[in-house]
């Protein structure tokens, strides 16, 4: 359910009548217009504000006031270019108002334009050291630049000089329960609570902290305070909706999606609650329906048309109608992408909508891809599975015999193997989200996005997504179920997001020991932004893993390995062979231990096709110890094709819950 703007007023609001003497400012059309205006934003009707102001500012453009409370209300309708235009008129209006130079800085922070903001701060801070706004103002940016420690320190230091300050009180609870510092947290919003007893704000932000913490119970109390003392308070109506899907009463959940859906028929948000408190029910056939409506009403909102194609999937036969109309919808962005040269997202709208109807013609067009990009192999198995459909025509034949006798020559015909049969994934690997971790926009967000991503790992060569459930209860059930299937690793996926921006975050751990091996950071926003993000989160997590092949083939001092370009191997490379089952998955971290001992030769790969390749074996040692079914490894990290590891940036959902609370 979408967020509702909430109250804020800058003190200069109130003195800004004091500062501005100006002739005028005094003209009874204008004054009356900006007094009405003002009402409005006391009320939060940044609508009819706006419509006020503009009006004022229509009979007196050189209403400094108007133009300054102007830019107020378009910043809180997140019109953020608009409100710096009217911020500058302001500015202009009034020289050295340091209220107004805050209220650019907060406007260039939610550009992204932090030069300008650190600017403007350094400015304001400069003359008053002390400026409670300007500190808030430097928090936020160290927020956004991704460093909520330094966030943690200001706010400290203010909150020293500021001791009763609600905002911030509470904007140091957040950062602090953002960070996982739940307990501290706690004593700040407590403190909170104490001296701003019927403030409805204060308990919103306690019943957000309490379910990040788990505590849901309490939150759940404390969002109803909310309501008691604000109601028809949207954000907290929208957590306690949430709040009751997450502590199981889907019933409940349902009906308060209802309520919102008849306020505001558009709200998706409700939808996509209402359709996920159905499906828990486990009323998929209703559930269908109602995320199709919700699609139907945004088709942008990519959580709804995951969750509607999972369910869709995993509820319909092949056969089912549903499923070619919800595909084509992919493979006619697959269409667009393919027309401005973006294969890569091309590639994965056709293996999305092909998930959803394998049978689609357009399966021809996706081979075409793997043929452009160089796949030749790839695009005749493709075309021989249209054909085993009962799907080839005469083109489709046509082209299976041209590129049968193109790969006449190929490597894996000369070595008697089919690459379809030798293919073999080498890790095992475990995607999890926790019910733990929940965003405030979206429920069961995290298990989406490790849907996504899941989905996406299918598609690595050499990486087996293992069908385990997506959420579990706790990270001790998801190392439970990792180790008794002999994972490799597992990843914990969670989200955080707001209503245009979007961070995933993954942590790798070892299956064998649930160790910590890494963790990976994807930040996107815009369009497709889940799509996006999880791709990153793949893209690095591929990087990071050390090759592993297997010898297929050994004859004559030369050997037929399992991996070939499609996986990165180049002629010229030499590869380390380590005796068969004498491989283990470090303890800690990513990567592979073995023993000096255990290394039998080197394999110098001199021919790489699209599946396999060959090349030249030496031995270690007198004795000849390699035999196929030996691991081939890569002897250093290959720096050239490895993508670095996003760092971590700012938690898009903090940033939106202190832009509320301004």
């Amino acid at each position: 359910m979408k967020r509702m703007p909430m109250l804020v007023v800058f003190v200069f609001l109130a003195e800004l009548p004091l500062l501005f003497a100006q002739t005028g400012s005094q003209m009874p059309g204008a004054a009356v217009h900006y007094e009405t205006g003002r009402r409005s934003m006391i009320q939060e009707d940044w609508y009819a504000a706006t419509e006020s102001l503009l009006e004022c500012l229509r009979l007196n453009p050189a209403h400094a006031e108007g133009s300054a409370a102007l830019a107020e209300c378009y910043y809180e309708l997140g019109e953020f270019d608009q409100a710096l235009i009217w911020v500058r008129k302001a500015r202009s209006l009034s020289r050295g108002n340091l209220n107004l130079a805050n209220l650019e800085a907060f406007i260039f922070i939610a550009l992204g334009r932090l030069g300008e903001a650190s600017t403007v701060i350094t400015e304001v801070l400069a003359k008053e050291p002390y400026n409670k706004e300007a500190l808030f103002a430097a928090s936020e940016m160290d927020i956004a630049q991704g460093h909520p420690g330094d966030a943690v320190t200001r706010y400290r230091e203010a909150v020293r000089r500021y001791p009763d300050d609600r905002r911030l009180l509470i904007s140091l609870a957040l950062v602090l329960g953002s960070l996982g510092e739940t307990e501290t947290a706690r004593t700040y919003i407590d403190r909170a609570l104490i001296q701003h007893p019927e403030d409805y704000r204060v308990y919103y932000y306690a019943a957000y902290l309490d379910a990040k913490a788990g505590r849901l119970e309490s939150a759940i109390q404390y969002a109803q305070s909310a309501l008691v003392y604000r109601p028809g308070y949207g954000p907290a109506f929208s957590l306690l909706a949430s709040l009751q899907y997450r502590s199981g009463q889907y019933e409940e959940a349902s009906r308060m999606a209802d309520e919102a859906i008849s306020l505001n028929r558009n709200d998706i948000s409700a939808w996509y609650l209402k359709g996920m408190s159905y499906i828990r029910m486990g009323r998929n056939t209703e559930a269908i329906m109602i995320l199709s409506m919700a699609s139907t009403l945004d088709p942008t909102d990519e959580f709804v048309r995951a969750a509607l194609e999972e369910r869709i999937i995993s509820e319909t036969p092949l056969e089912d109608s549903r499923r070619s109309s919800w595909a084509l919808w992919h493979f006619n962005r697959g269409r667009d992408f393919r027309s401005r040269n973006l294969i890569d997202q091309a590639i994965f709208e056709y293996r999305r909508g092909l998930r959803l109807n394998p049978y689609a013609l357009e399966r021809k067009e996706y081979a075409d891809l793997l043929r452009v990009q160089g796949y030749p192999a790839r695009y005749l198995e493709e075309l021989r599975f249209m054909q085993n459909l009962g799907l080839g025509d005469r083109t489709l034949n046509d082209a299976v015999e041209a590129y049968d006798a193109l790969l006449d020559e190929a490597i894996y015909r000369r070595w008697s193997v089919n690459p379809v049969d030798v293919a073999k994934e080498h890790w095992k690997v475990a995607v999890f989200s926790l019910a733990s971790q929940a965003s405030s926009y979206h429920v069961d967000a995290g298990a989406t996005a490790a849907s996504y991503i899941k989905d996406l790992l299918t598609h690595e060569r050499n990486i087996e997504p293992m069908g385990l459930d997506l959420p579990q209860p706790s990270f001790s059930q998801s190392f439970r179920l990792a180790r008794e299937n002999q994972a490799d690793y597992f990843l914990i996926i969670s989200v955080t997001e707001n209503e245009r921006d979007m961070a995933i975050k993954g942590e790798l751990f070892v299956g064998r020991t649930g160790s910590p091996a890494g963790e990976f950071y994807a930040y996107r926003t815009g369009a497709d932004r889940l799509r996006n993000a999880s791709r990153g989160i793949v893209d690095q997590f591929v990087a990071q893993l050390p090759f592993q092949g297997e010898l297929l083939v050994y004859k004559q001092a030369q050997g037929l390995i399992d991996k070939g370009r499609a996986d990165g191997v180049k002629a010229g490379t030499v590869y380390e062979v380590v005796k068969k089952g004498q491989l283990l998955i470090r303890s800690e971290g990513i990567g592979l231990s073995y023993s000096a001992e255990d290394v039998v030769g080197t394999l110098l790969i001199e021919t790489a096709d699209e599946e396999v390749a060959s090349g030249s074996l030496t031995r270690n040692g007198f004795f000849d110890r390699i035999a196929p079914g030996d691991a081939i490894i890569l002897q250093a990290p290959s720096q050239e094709n490895t993508k670095p590891v996003e760092p971590p940036l700012a938690d898009p959902e903090l940033r939106a819950l202190l832009w509320t609370l301004r």
